[in-house]
């Protein structure tokens, strides 16, 4: 089970990295890799696992940030609007990509974290408003899937993860807090 041990955080030198694709079929250890990763959102989003193992809840995890320079990502974010609880997208990504995006973009009110980054970032981190992605499942299918707003944002924070950016790479050095009149506020 990956714990926040299992994390590196910012200045490791595989973060800014661009990672590598991973070859089809799967490795039995780039599947594992995958299933871990995912795991350890699910548990880091548990009120009682998240505090027995010291988790810092996430919904999103790049393979860079265990220090495995792989286009692998997971994701795990809730869909704050079902009242079942379901998630509003859950799945592990093998060689993700953006195809597309809207002309509009987004940034979340709060401001972005990142569980490689032990401190807080005030800013906005202006990203697009949607997004057309592209990514490979475990057994090699081929997804295509529209994003919008929230998890657009976190698609393409993992996804600069895999490009070796970080979130704070897009704040405003000047002005933090600045967005054009345009920008979509998400709170």
């Amino acid at each position: 089970m990956l714990t926040m041990k299992d994390i590196i955080r910012e200045g490791h030198p595989t973060l800014r990295e661009v990672a590598k694709e991973v070859a089809f079929p799967l490795s039995a250890e780039n599947k594992q890799l995958g299933s871990d990763m995912k795991e350890f959102l699910v548990n880091s989003q548990d009120p009682v696992l998240s505090k027995k193992y010291n988790l810092r809840g996430g919904v999103g995890l790049a393979a860079p940030q265990l220090d495995i320079s792989k286009r692998i990502i997971a994701l795990e974010i809730p869909n704050l609007e079902d009242e079942d609880g379901e998630p509003l997208l859950s799945a592990i990504m093998y060689n993700p990509k953006i195809l597309s995006h809207s002309v509009q973009k987004a940034c979340l009110e709060d401001g972005e974290g990142c569980l490689s980054v032990d401190r807080a970032v005030p800013g906005y981190v202006v990203r697009q408003a949607r997004i057309t992605i592209s990514y490979l499942d475990a057994e090699g299918a081929s997804h295509k899937i529209r994003l919008k707003n929230y998890a657009a944002i976190v698609v393409q924070h993992e996804i600069d993860h895999l490009n070796g950016v970080m979130f704070y790479d897009h704040i405003n050095k000047e002005n933090p807090f600045y967005t054009a009149d345009d920008v979509l506020v998400i709170s």
